[in-house]
């Protein structure tokens, strides 16, 4: 009989392994406990996350125990994995909020009813340590000489790295050792940054306990090119609705390179890989069809099927002539601002960050309004332009929004 473990290599989630024979054998024939980190350096999660959610939601269908950790304590740190510079630090009431926003986009994915997960921060046993007895419990174990080696710390020494984010190899490692003292924890799992971490939680078990614990990691989500998935134009896709609309979202996926289709249905969707790798193998307009099935499909996973539902009518109602306009993302303006010219419309909107840009944009050709194309930065906008109740402004090819006086 199959086991997670096929399911994630035939979808493509696995990277790397501690132990790959004794994973798969455990896998196989036990259920287990897990655990993935997140740490809340924002107050949302984005893209980047979803894969390790999506991992930790296929273990938990095949009915492992998933382990969710808030990073509530190791976000005092900051981790300098993947980072040329040291990462912001954040305030205690920062981290406190933005854990609590992720906790909720948790429970929306991952099913913590009855003890079937478990939801951690790790603030609870990290910041209350002893920092001498912590050194002399934990520290001995770990060799300076080897954390140099480590790939989250070579990039950073040219640079400089400080002592502060040294320490958090240690205690990422200690989380483990933690979690395995209290649940029983015998693996992580994580993104492919993480791996030097993740070997380090698992030689702490294995020395301080003489107990088994292994890591797998899971391939990032880049695209054919190699390039990370998820930045937008108005920087990374979040998770959270208020960051990104759901329209917004849906349109990501809707508008990905032929390339990446596959590869996206395979991770970030639930479609059964025989499907997976139909809608994959398709050509020229029709894999377009395969892009509207992903679009739903990681639109519902996020957001639930009526925001998956209101996104796919109002990409239909712009780009098919079909559908209800009422879903196209809407921005208001005062009734004030008719009068004034469409640049500064634009900025009061929201939908441009600043005069600069909407110049730009007007300047090279990218700026229609109402089905006409702008070509003058200082036209001016009058109630003529919202006699529909609305103005329709698209920036280059495919992006939509309405703007409503109120």
């Amino acid at each position: 009989m199959a086991s997670v473990y096929d399911t994630l290599v035939e979808r493509g989630f696995l990277k790397q392994f501690t132990h790959e024979e004794e994973i798969k054998e455990l896998l196989e024939k036990e259920k287990i406990t897990f655990y993935i980190g997140f740490d809340p350096t924002a107050d949302s999660l984005h893209v980047g996350h979803f894969i390790a959610m999506m991992m930790m939601a296929h273990m938990q269908r095949a009915g492992h125990r998933p382990i969710a950790l808030v990073g509530g304590g190791t976000a005092m740190i900051g981790d300098p994995s993947g980072k040329t510079d040291m990462r912001k630090m954040l305030t205690k009431e920062d981290i406190e909020n933005n854990v609590s926003a992720i906790k909720k986009q948790m429970q929306k994915f991952i099913d913590f009813r009855d003890g079937k997960a478990i939801l951690e921060n790790n603030a609870d046993w990290l910041l209350n340590l002893n920092y001498v007895e912590f050194i002399r419990e934990i520290g001995v174990h770990f060799s300076v000489n080897r954390m140099l080696t480590a790939e989250c710390f070579k990039q950073r020494l040219e640079k400089g790295l400080s002592f502060l984010e040294f320490n958090y190899m240690l205690m990422q490692g200690y989380d483990f050792l933690e979690l395995n003292r209290r649940y029983g924890c015998v693996m992580q799992l994580g993104g492919d940054d993480q791996w030097s971490n993740m070997l380090a939680g698992v030689d702490l078990i294995r020395r301080k306990e003489s107990k088994p614990a292994f890591a797998m990691t899971c391939a990032l989500l880049t695209n054919s090119e190699g390039k990370k998935m998820g930045k937008t134009e108005k920087g990374a896709l979040w998770l959270d609705p208020e960051k990104t609309s759901p329209y917004d979202f849906y349109q990501y996926w809707r508008n990905i390179a032929d390339a990446d289709v596959e590869k996206c249905l395979s991770l970030l969707t639930f479609i059964p890989m025989d499907e997976v790798r139909r809608l994959g193998s398709l050509k020229d307009a029709e894999i377009n069809e395969a892009k509207k099935i992903l679009a739903f499909e990681v639109t519902k996973l996020i957001h639930g099927e009526e925001e998956a539902n209101k996104a796919k009518s109002a990409a239909e109602a712009l780009f098919s002539g079909g559908g209800d306009m009422s879903n196209v993302p809407t921005a208001e303006v005062a009734s004030s601002i008719i009068g004034s010219t469409i640049v500064d419309v634009l900025v009061a909107a929201k939908i441009l960050p600043s005069k600069g840009e909407a110049r730009r944009l007007i300047q090279q050709g990218g700026l229609t309004v109402n089905n006409e194309k702008i070509t003058d930065a200082n036209m001016i906008v009058s109630e003529e332009f919202f006699k529909d109740g609305s103005m329709l402004v698209k920036r280059g090819k495919k992006n939509y929004n309405k703007i409503v006086v109120v």
